[in-house]
């Protein structure tokens, strides 16, 4: 099979160096490497565009009927156990960060750590419930990444996509930002945010840093997606699959976490076994409450 992907991938990287000289190109990506869950298979190439690269790029894919797909941090992703004869598109080279009026601009290759870090130092408030969230700003909006009392929704003003390979700006609405869903989730490119930049005291921020991570040390420690699933309206996803005693339940080597039942962990797990265990866990928890839980991670590709 490896030999089959390098000789696509090597196909498609030489028509994408032909096409752009100048672009980031890695053949071989392997998702195992670069997720937090730790599965998946070969990615034919992986590109990494600045942003005058990315709409040519999506249009050249797109013209030329090459699959692709997007990764930012690789938390709340799950890729197939078989090997992607297509481009991974990665937005790390894209990582300004400025402050213009009342806004702050983020590109979508900005770690949350360093959102975080630009927002203390110019005394900025509102985004210390992301600490500690394996994140870029592209993965995150995409998402609508949050905790219970912040997402990206609440803080996100524009945002300049790449949408049918052009460059568009989108108003907040225009988003269609929902529970830890958005526009951006079937296909189109998040290549930067405008942020409402609210004053704050330092003490107060560096107050806020400490305690969502002081909230962050009771998660599992492992190799997980995050949250497997989105809360239900007025109820906890954990506690529900909590209640339907499906802790330790585990296939081949995945299990729901003891400590946090909406984590599922992974201790050298296949995607078979991942998404066996968390159609197992959805049916449990549907036949005895009624209830059919939402996936919170994203495919891939």
């Amino acid at each position: 099979m490896w030999y089959t992907v390098r000789s696509i991938g090597l196909d498609v990287f030489t028509r994408l160096r032909d096409a752009f000289p100048t672009l980031d190109l890695e053949c071989g990506f392997d998702f195992s490497r670069h997720t937090t869950i730790g599965c998946g298979g070969i990615a034919s190439v992986a590109a990494s565009p600045t942003r005058p690269e990315a709409a040519p790029l999506l249009r050249f894919l797109q013209r030329n009927g090459i699959p692709y797909c997007f990764l930012g941090a690789g938390a709340n992703v799950l890729p197939r156990d078989a090997d992607f004869d297509g481009v991974v598109i990665r937005f790390g080279k894209m990582n300004s960060l400025s402050l213009e009026g009342g806004n702050l601009l983020a590109s979508a290759g900005v770690t949350g750590g360093a959102l975080i870090n630009f927002a203390r130092r110019h005394r900025i408030g509102g985004f210390e419930g992301f600490t500690g969230i394996p994140m870029t700003v592209g993965g995150a909006t995409a998402m609508n990444a949050g905790v219970s009392d912040v997402h990206i929704s609440d803080l996100a003003e524009e945002v300049l996509c790449v949408e049918k390979g052009k460059e568009r700006i989108l108003s907040r609405a225009e988003c269609a930002f929902g529970r830890k869903k958005s526009v951006f989730s079937e296909g189109i490119a998040v290549l930067g945010v405008r942020f409402r930049a609210e004053p704050s005291d330092e003490a107060a921020i560096l107050l806020r840093l400490r305690m969502y991570r002081e909230k962050r040390k009771s998660l599992p420690k492992g190799r997980s997606m995050g949250c497997a699933f989105v809360n239900p309206e007025g109820v906890s996803a954990g506690a529900l699959i909590d209640r339907c005693g499906l802790k330790g339940l585990s296939v081949g080597g995945a299990h729901v976490s003891k400590e946090h039942a909406n984590f599922i962990l992974s201790d050298g797990a296949t995607a078979e076994e991942i998404e066996a265990l968390v159609a197992l866990v959805k049916r449990k928890v549907f036949t005895e409450t009624g209830i059919l839980l939402e996936e919170e991670f994203r495919r891939l590709p």
